[in-house]
């Protein structure tokens, strides 16, 4: 008598990130455009963050239209039929529903239904926690292949007038199929929170807030000086965690590809870990800006795409953010 086979798809030893797709804010914002709310100066924003000019999506265009151009993007590259697409994970922070979930309106757009589809609220770590997600879930057997999306329309949240944050933010949305692999390319995950510091990136005020009269519509905010020595001096510790877990050392590093938070964290980031010149370090910030759970995505395909990088080499992605939440992994760039 035969053994009941249980799981939809084999059990697989490894999985990896076939393709990636992107999709940006059609409209081009330079600081000159934002510095007069905020009492700054195209000057001072370079300095502080790095960044030019961010992209922002203009009103007729949702973050739902980023997060399918993106998909079918990575769907076409990765050679697959949507329908083979075993779970859907979408992360962000910016849907305007609180339900239903923007995975399962996604997963009807693209045609990957029945597949389950589900978001994740995990703000700038967002995109390293569905890949954490996606590469148990391929290995489990539970899906095949596993669609993963970071997306932001985080202009819906601005406060033009508000310094701590505002002046940062762009919109996006990256892609990624996760499938089985004969080879590892997916590390294990170094991932956490840390809810000491839970309002160091928040709204505000709550829905209920603005409901009720007492709040008027909530936008994002930052503890910026909190934010950085935390990213800089955790996250430095997480990114060594997990070059170790993957068994790697700085110099087999092809590229570092942080969450786009700032300039100058990227570039801490980078000294903590004393890599290498031959290593290139993901600077997406400087024309997009910071884009959330989009940025990891949207940086790593930018540097495939400009031939910075090729296929095949290992990079190092961190996501950090709103939380605090935290992931890191290294990933087989695709």
């Amino acid at each position: 008598m035969t053994q009941p086979v249980l799981n939809q798809y084999d059990v697989v030893k490894y999985s990896r990130i076939y393709s990636l797709g992107a999709a940006r804010g059609d409209l081009t914002v330079t600081n000159d455009e934002i510095a007069g709310p905020i009492d700054s100066s195209d000057e001072w924003i370079r300095q502080r963050t790095g960044i030019i000019t961010r992209k922002r999506a203009s009103v007729d265009r949702s973050l739902m239209d980023m997060a399918v151009e993106a998909s079918n993007e990575a769907i076409k590259k990765a050679g697959i039929d949507p329908a083979e697409i075993g779970a859907v994970i979408f992360s962000t922070i910016t849907h305007p529903f609180q339900t239903p979930s923007a995975a399962t309106l996604l997963a009807e757009k693209i045609g990957a239904n029945p597949a389950p589809a589900y978001d994740v609220s995990a703000a700038c770590a967002g995109y390293c926690y569905g890949i954490a997600q996606a590469d148990a879930l391929v290995r489990s057997g539970m899906a095949k292949y596993v669609l993963v999306v970071g997306g932001e329309k985080l202009s819906d949240f601005i406060e033009p007038t508000d310094r701590s944050i505002s002046f940062l933010l762009g919109d996006g949305a990256g892609a990624a199929i996760v499938g089985p692999s004969d080879f590892p390319g997916i590390s294990p995950t170094v991932w956490g929170s840390d809810g000491s510091h839970w309002d160091a990136v928040s709204m505000t005020g709550s829905l209920i807030d603005f409901r009720d009269g007492k709040t008027t519509w909530p936008t994002l905010k930052q503890e910026g000086q909190t934010v950085f020595r935390w990213a800089v001096w955790e996250m430095a510790k997480t990114a060594k965690k997990a070059l170790e877990v993957a068994g790697v050392q700085a110099e087999d590093l092809t590229a570092l590809v942080t969450h786009q938070a700032n300039i100058r964290i990227i570039d801490e980031l980078a000294k903590q870990l004393k890599l290498p010149e031959s290593v290139v370090i993901a600077r997406d910030i400087v024309t997009s800006g910071n884009t959330s759970a989009a940025s990891i995505p949207l940086a790593m395909h930018a540097l495939l795409e400009s031939g910075e990088v090729k296929s095949g080499g290992l990079a190092l992605q961190i996501g950090f953010g709103a939380g605090l939440a935290f992931g890191a992994q290294v990933v087989v760039l695709p």
